[in-house]
C-alpha cells in the first residue's frame, strides 16, 4: 500500500547502508540509489549526507524517517483490522528476542503460531536484552521477549515464563564429585560469563551482590557473546558458568553438563513480554495470547 520509495528510504535509514538495504529488499543497489534520488528530487532536499562509504540522515531525512515510522504503523493496523473483519489473520509481525529466548524458548512457539496462522509473516530479530529494548523503542520491532526487566519507562513489561539460573560445569569436572559448594568457593574457580548488556548477566550480578559477592571478586577467564559459545567452552575447559536451565536442558539430559548447587542461593527470574507503553497492536496481542496459552498447556 505504501509508496515503495518510502520503504526503500526507511530501510536505508535503518541500516545506514545502500548495500544492506538492497540485500534486505531483494533489489539492486542502483535501484536503491534511483528511489532515493527520486525522493530527494520530489522534496527538493537531501535525505542523506555522504562521507566516503558512510552515510547519515540529514535533518530532512530524520523528519521523513519519523513520518515513515508512523505511516507504516498505520498501514500494519489497517491491514490487520480490515482482515479481521472477514476473519482473515494476515500481516507482518516483527518480534525481537534476547539470546537465550531466541535460541531455546521461542522457536517452538513460532512454529506453532505459524501452523495456526499461516498467513501471518513473522520476522525474528535476536540480540541481548539491551539491543532488543532499543529495537522496540526505535520501532524496529513490534514485540519483544527479554531476559530481564530494566524498567524503561517507554516500555510495558509483563511476566511470561519463570527461569532458573544454575551453576554448571562439564561432566568430568572435579566439582561434580562435591555436588555442592559454598558461596565463598565461587571465588576459587575460573568463570565464563556473558557480555555486558546481557539480561542473564544482569540477573547473575544482582543475585551475587545480595550474597555479598561482586563480579570482580570472581576469577573471570573470559566473556563470550553467545550462550552456545559458553557451552562449547565449558565442555572443553575447567571453567564454570551460571546459565539458564533452558539453555542447558539438552546437555543436562545427555549428561554432558552437570549442575553444581551453591549453598544458600536460588537464582531465578522471569522472561518478559514487552511492547511500547499503551495497548499492543492487534498482531502482537494475538501472539501474546497464543504464547501464554501454549506455555500453560505444557
Amino acid at each position: 500500500m505504501a509508496d515503495f520509495r518510502l520503504e526503500v528510504f526507511h530501510t536505508v535509514a535503518r541500516r545506514l547502508s545502500f548495500t544492506k538495504a538492497a540485500h534486505e529488499l531483494f533489489i539492486t543497489q542502483p535501484a536503491v540509489t534511483k528511489h532515493i534520488r527520486e525522493l530527494e528530487e520530489q522534496y527538493k532536499v537531501r535525505l542523506f549526507e555522504r562521507n566516503g562509504n558512510r552515510i547519515k540522515l540529514t535533518k530532512a531525512g530524520e523528519v521523513l524517517f519519523s513520518h515513515c515510522e508512523h505511516l507504516f504503523d498505520i498501514y500494519r493496523k489497517i491491514e490487520f483490522e480490515m482482515n479481521a473483519l472477514v476473519n482473515r489473520q494476515t500481516g507482518i509481525l516483527r518480534i525481537g528476542a534476547s539470546t537465550t529466548i531466541s535460541q531455546y524458548v521461542i522457536p517452538p512457539l513460532l512454529a506453532g503460531f505459524h501452523q495456526k496462522f499461516p498467513d501471518i509473516k513473522i520476522t525474528l530479530t535476536n540480540g541481548n536484552t539491551e539491543t532488543i529494548e532499543n529495537a522496540l523503542i526505535h520501532k524496529e520491532i513490534d514485540l519483544g521477549l527479554i531476559e530481564g526487566e530494566t524498567k524503561n519507562q517507554q516500555i510495558s513489561y509483563s511476566e511470561f515464563i519463570k527461569d532458573e539460573i544454575v551453576l554448571v560445569c562439564r561432566k568430568d569436572h572435579a566439582l561434580t564429585r562435591q555436588g555442592e559448594i559454598s558461596i565463598n568457593q565461587l571465588k576459587d574457580y575460573p568463570f565464563i560469563i556473558r557480555e555486558r548488556g546481557s539480561g542473564t548477566l544482569e540477573v547473575i550480578e544482582h543475585a551475587l551482590q545480595i550474597i555479598g559477592i561482586k563480579l570482580d571478586d570472581l576469577d573471570i577467564q573470559m566473556q563470550l557473546g553467545t550462550t552456545e559459545a559458553i557451552k562449547s567452552y565449558l565442555l572443553n575447559s575447567d571453567c564454570i558458568a551460571f546459565m539458564s536451565v533452558y539453555a542447558v536442558s539438552k546437555e543436562l539430559n545427555t549428561g554432558d553438563i552437570r549442575i553444581i548447587d551453591v549453598a544458600g542461593t536460588d537464582i531465578s527470574r522471569f522472561f518478559y513480554l514487552i511492547h511500547l507503553q499503551g495497548k499492543a497492536d492487534g498482531l502482537s496481542e494475538m501472539f501474546i495470547r497464543y504464547a501464554r496459552h501454549a506455555h500453560n498447556l505444557k
